[in-house]
């Protein structure tokens, strides 16, 4: 372009003739007369450029892209499968996967096979409409690499999102990331939209008809909003939460978060949503944190209590001490065959007997797993105390930290004095020490104990004592010369020798 700049230019302005530009510019006579008669460049023939190793397969290729206009949608040839293909049926071929890519896009746009659709954009007012999903990230938790599910809800006219993590996506924990999201909207949305999830929707009917859960029925109406759900396989109908979505894990779990814990976890998304309220969204004038509360006044009223979030089950507690949660067994003080009430929340199981916290334990989501605690087996093995050596729950603990080297060295200090057995009955009274005043305070109990080099039951226990009692107070420094003011003269004993005097005339006399 600026070359056909240069030369009309030139000829209009400078040397003239056509000659004299092209020696001048060093071009052919041709691109002069060419810039001449148009300021545009004419568009370049593209030579097609051959493929002598894909001429081979082309009309197997084609073969197969026209048998899947026939084919079901979700089963048709993806342009990996063509090559693989390729390389079985048709070995003396050696064309490239990117090549073979190249001319399946191409072939597959003129047969119309690759999905076209327009979208209408949507207007949201306040308080109308919120979305929700689950998306999967990672994080460092605890120096070990995991993946969470992170629950999503985001006000489509604010621009909002409210994320939480989760180990596993259960109903539990959708139910209850729905609660913080409420609160930290400050209200309800007046609908939600979903994906076809299973802890909503138990079946997919004709239509937008659903089949919800119970649960999810009782829970929309405690907090009086409206379910809608996507068409399957449609997410593109709450793209906004999917944008959402990718927006939060490009922005804020990038590089890969590093946390003590799931809760710190929780902590950290919720601090960067909070940043994220003062970002502007493309295309609106104010902030998300201004749209934010502007949109509070709109929201439907929180519930004056939250909903009952717990699952309830009354299982029986086995031989072993356990009573069956789902399909986990956990750990329970209670005697064998008597019913506990079983609460299942997102992260924790709660045991439960006639009003009384028997147990908590962290919830697995395993199968056929079982999750003990020593603690609760301390009775059992006060009369077998030959079973604590290779007990599970004692396993459990050391694979747990709960069982540090000083409860062995401690543990060995009592054998050698009192023999195996008693020893080990004396090592029980010690860890049931622990439920009165702590795993902590019996840790450095037993730590000081060994430094003593002492080994006795009792010895434990009154360091436990001296640590909770509260110090005495010292008194307050006087000074000794300060004291003279409270001297005294020292008793005399002249009267009582003058009475006895008086006495013994008194008897010469009679």
């Amino acid at each position: 372009m600026e070359l056909f700049e240069q030369i009309r230019r030139e000829y209009e302005h400078g040397v003239g003739t056509i000659q004299g530009v092209a020696r001048k510019l060093g071009v052919h006579r041709r691109l002069v007369r060419e810039a001449l008669t148009d300021a545009m460049p004419r568009p370049r023939k593209v030579a097609p450029r051959e493929r002598p190793k894909l001429s081979a397969a082309v009309v197997f290729i084609d073969a197969v892209l026209q048998g899947d206009r026939k084919a079901p949608r979700k089963q048709r040839h993806t342009a990996h499968r063509i090559w693989c293909r390729l390389r079985a049926e048709l070995a003396h071929v050696t064309v490239a996967e990117s090549t073979v890519r190249a001319y399946v896009q191409e072939r597959k746009r003129e047969l119309g096979l690759l999905a076209s659709e327009t979208f209408v954009p949507q207007s949201y007012g306040f308080g109308q409409e919120g979305q929700v999903d689950w998306y999967e990230a990672y994080a460092e938790i605890d120096g070990e690499r995991q993946k969470v599910f992170i629950f999503c809800m985001r006000s489509m006219a604010s621009g909002a999102g409210f994320h939480c993590a989760y180990r596993h996506a259960s109903q539990q924990a959708f139910l209850e990331a729905h609660e913080l999201a409420f609160a930290y909207f400050g209200g309800t949305f007046a609908v939600l939209r979903y994906d076809n999830l299973g802890s909503a929707v138990k079946k997919v009917l004709r239509g937008y008809q659903r089949e919800e859960t119970e649960r999810f029925i009782a829970f929309r109406s405690h907090w009086g909003f409206q379910a809608e759900f996507c068409t399957p396989g449609a997410g593109h109908e709450k793209g906004g939460v999917e944008v959402e979505n990718g927006y939060f894990r490009r922005n804020h779990l990038v590089p890969v978060p590093q946390v003590d814990t799931l809760a710190d976890l929780n902590a950290l998304m919720l601090q960067r949503a909070r940043d994220d309220e003062r970002r502007v969204i493309s295309g609106r004038t104010q902030s998300v944190g201004a749209a934010m509360q502007q949109e509070r006044e709109h929201l439907r009223p929180l519930a004056q209590e939250g909903f009952a979030l717990a699952r309830i089950g009354f299982p029986q507690v086995n031989a072993s001490g356990c009573a069956k949660v789902l399909t986990n067994f956990y750990s329970v003080p209670a005697a064998v065959g008597s019913a506990v009430q079983a609460n299942v929340y997102a992260a924790y199981v709660e045991l439960w007997q006639q009003g009384r916290l028997l147990a908590r334990h962290e919830r697995c989501f395993g199968r056929q797993q079982k999750v003990l605690d020593l603690e609760h087996y301390l009775e059992v093995l006060m009369k077998k105390p030959g079973a604590l050596a290779g007990s599970t729950p004692l396993e459990q603990w050391r694979a747990q930290g709960r069982w540090p080297p000083s409860y062995d060295q401690f543990w060995a200090g009592l054998k050698h004095r009192q023999g195996k057995q008693e020893g080990t009955r004396a090592m029980i009274e010690v860890l049931m020490l622990g439920r009165e005043y702590g795993a902590p305070a019996l840790q450095r109990a037993l730590d000081a104990a060994l430094e003593f080099g002492c080994s006795d039951v009792g010895a434990v226990h009154l360091l436990l004592r001296a640590e909770t009692t509260a110090p005495r107070s010292r008194p307050a420094v006087v000074e000794i010369g300060g004291l003279h003011s409270y001297d005294r003269p020292l008793p005399t004993l002249a009267n009582y020798d003058q009475l006895l005097s008086r006495r013994a005339s008194a008897e010469v006399v009679q």
